[in-house]
């Protein structure tokens, strides 16, 4: 008789094993192909808002002109609504600091010199500035200074890290409850003072700014009399420029 050779047999749990990863594979590809069709259409919801928001902002300003070209034709003045956003900026150190201004600093998370912060303007805020005039400048700052602030200086708060805003991911992952999912989001969000304003404003890290090209002119004195702190209206968009 002829010896038959027979194959060793395959232990069971090798087999099990070599199940279980073929099933994980198969699951893992699936997830794959599931995630890229997401973000497929996430990049389409964050295109088609981005355009919106482009429409918005050009019909704000052609509403503008429009009332203002109507009160000229009639011989009157377009006043126009309170503005609802401020940018606050720290401009002196701590020496000397009563204790008051210094908890207001404190509040508006302004611990260092050229610390800056978007701010919601209402009647409790504007005490509050009022308080720490002398140590803050701060105005009413337009659409392209918010975007380059937030493009260029932008750092997010994510497990009480400071984390950079290079990925919208990032923003979704803090803000996505909010509907908050792109960084274009954040900045309508921030410009409009919108009603998830406070919760995108404490997302974002305090501004670290540089001391501005040409330098202060002199910080112990207001604006208004040629000096810097206090409010300044519409120019803080030019003194951010020479910070940014």
């Amino acid at each position: 008789m002829e010896d038959t050779k027979t194959l060793p047999k395959v232990p069971e749990s090798l087999l099990k094993k070599r199940k279980q990863r073929s099933e994980a594979k198969i699951k893992a590809l699936k997830a794959t192909e599931l995630n890229k069709k997401k973000q497929k259409a996430k990049k389409g919801v964050i295109f088609r808002r981005a355009e919106q928001y482009v429409r918005e902002y050009r019909a704000r300003e052609n509403d503008l002109l429009r009332l203002k070209r109507q009160a000229r034709k009639s011989g009157n003045f377009y006043v126009e609504p309170e503005p609802k956003l401020a940018f606050v900026l720290r401009i002196r150190g701590i020496n000397g600091v009563h204790p008051r201004p210094r908890k207001v600093l404190q509040l508006f998370r302004l611990r260092q010199i050229n610390n800056g912060v978007f701010l919601k303007l209402n009647k409790a805020t504007l005490s509050m500035l009022k308080i720490a005039e002398p140590y803050i400048t701060w105005g009413v700052p337009n659409l392209k200074t918010v975007r380059e602030l937030v493009y260029k200086r932008g750092y997010g708060k994510l497990d009480r890290q400071r984390i950079p805003l290079t990925d919208n991911a990032v923003v979704e992952k803090q803000l996505g409850d909010k509907d908050i999912l792109c960084m274009e989001d954040l900045i309508h969000e921030i410009f409009t003072v919108g009603p998830s304003f406070k919760a995108a404003s404490n997302f974002l890290w305090p501004f670290k700014l540089n001391t501005p090209n040409g330098g202060w002119r002199r910080k112990y004195n207001h604006f208004n009399d040629g000096g810097d702190f206090g409010f300044r209206d519409e120019k803080i968009n030019e003194l951010l420029r020479r910070m940014i």
